[in-house]
């Protein structure tokens, strides 16, 4: 190789908007969007396609948790560990990022719930509407062992571990950046697969098998998972050509394992991969386009499950009603996918922006924002 594939003197490409981890957060977003509409097809895909619609929801999800991980560590690292934000500031910042959100379609699933009874159209599936499953997941507190949390918004688990990572991310952040990287990354890796090993032992299956109940034990290997890859990041720099094939590469080799089977361990190095590798690939040409759509990824994962519970309750209605064949129910199946994408950029657009920008001044009012941060934040939940 004619150059330098690694270096420690020359400076990594800062995180931007509108670039691979833009675009990558967009693709994530999609995915569990249909991960979660599939079953929801006249014929699930997992059936009619191939099972990777039913198993790969697993992957998405260690996506999300390891590149919040990655982007939190490289946007916020250096402002709450050199104490231009503290502990509190960085908790308080990040927890009214996801709850006004999450609250706001919790609470239209409540009401399309209660209007739904009221008009003879109760769920179908009752019991995933049980009122003792809801406090627990409106304090997102159902990933820490608390009674509850089921049912109703279920991929708001994921928000509640988060809350749990974001409280240890100054802990981490300390003990990581007091190793070189090269280190710290191997400390990482060998930290998530002896949490695998450890779950394997005590409970007899894998760390991402781990019950929502305990989701904060799944989340959080991954997440350090992913501040370690952006300590690397920042500390080592990587050639963009090198970056670019392992981008390219890495993709291709995790649709090629998820195609013949599950491949845990693998399909996570793989992500990490891609992961690493999208952020070492300099933004020379930021995309407005691609950035528009990624500004969107938190509404579309927040209030996926939401859309999906109304548009399929009153679709399903309504062609039994109607006798509808199959092909009709093809098409009302594509028209809901549709439709959690126009809801989620309405919402985003119309609700949670504006409420985060009223947010924002506050915290700056209060004296929140003594730590401004230059780069954007490109996590899935924003």
């Amino acid at each position: 190789m004619g150059w330098t594939a690694f270096s420690s003197h020359n400076e990594p490409p800062p995180i931007m908007r509108g670039g691979w981890l833009d675009a990558l957060r967009f693709i994530v977003a999609s995915l569990i969007i249909l991960h979660h509409f599939q079953a929801s097809a006249p014929v699930p895909l997992a059936d009619a396609v191939h099972p990777v619609f039913e198993r790969g929801g697993f992957l998405l999800t260690n996506f999300f948790l390891i590149d919040s991980g990655y982007v939190l560590m490289r946007v916020y690292g250096a402002a709450v560990g050199g104490g231009r934000m503290s502990k509190t500031d960085f908790f308080l910042k990040r927890s009214l990022r996801v709850f006004p959100a999450h609250l706001i379609m919790l609470g239209l699933l409540v009401a399309m719930v209660l209007l739904g009874t009221a008009i003879g159209l109760p769920p179908t599936h009752p019991e995933w509407f049980a009122w003792d499953q809801l406090p627990a997941q409106a304090a997102l507190v159902q990933s820490f062992g608390v009674h509850g949390g089921l049912g109703w918004n279920a991929p708001s688990w994921s928000i509640s571990a988060l809350l749990g990572c974001y409280l240890a991310f100054p802990w981490v952040l300390r003990g990581l950046t007091r190793v070189g990287p090269w280190m710290a990354l191997g400390l990482v890796v060998v930290g998530y697969l002896a949490a695998n090993e450890l779950c394997w032992a005590i409970l007899k299956y894998p760390v991402y098998q781990m019950p929502l109940a305990l989701g904060i034990w799944r989340a959080l290997p991954l997440f350090v998972l992913g501040m370690g890859l952006a300590w690397f990041a920042q500390g080592v720099w990587i050639h963009p050509r090198l970056a670019g094939w392992a981008l390219l590469l890495a993709s291709v080799g995790l649709a090629v394992v998820q195609y013949f089977d599950k491949h845990a361990l693998i399909s996570l190095t793989l992500i990490s991969i891609i992961i690493l590798a999208a952020g070492a690939v300099p933004v020379t040409r930021p995309s407005k386009l691609v950035e528009q759509a990624a500004v969107v990824s938190f509404a579309m994962f927040i209030s996926n499950e939401v859309v999906r519970i109304g548009w399929f309750g009153l679709a399903e209605a309504t062609a039994n009603r109607l006798n509808l064949g199959e092909i009709w129910r093809w098409a009302l199946w594509i028209m809901g996918v549709g439709a959690a994408f126009v809801f989620a950029f309405l919402f985003h657009y119309g609700v949670d922006n504006p409420i985060q920008k009223r947010i924002r001044a506050w915290l700056k009012k209060r004296g929140h924002s003594r730590a401004e941060i230059k780069q954007p934040v490109v996590s899935l939940e924003g």
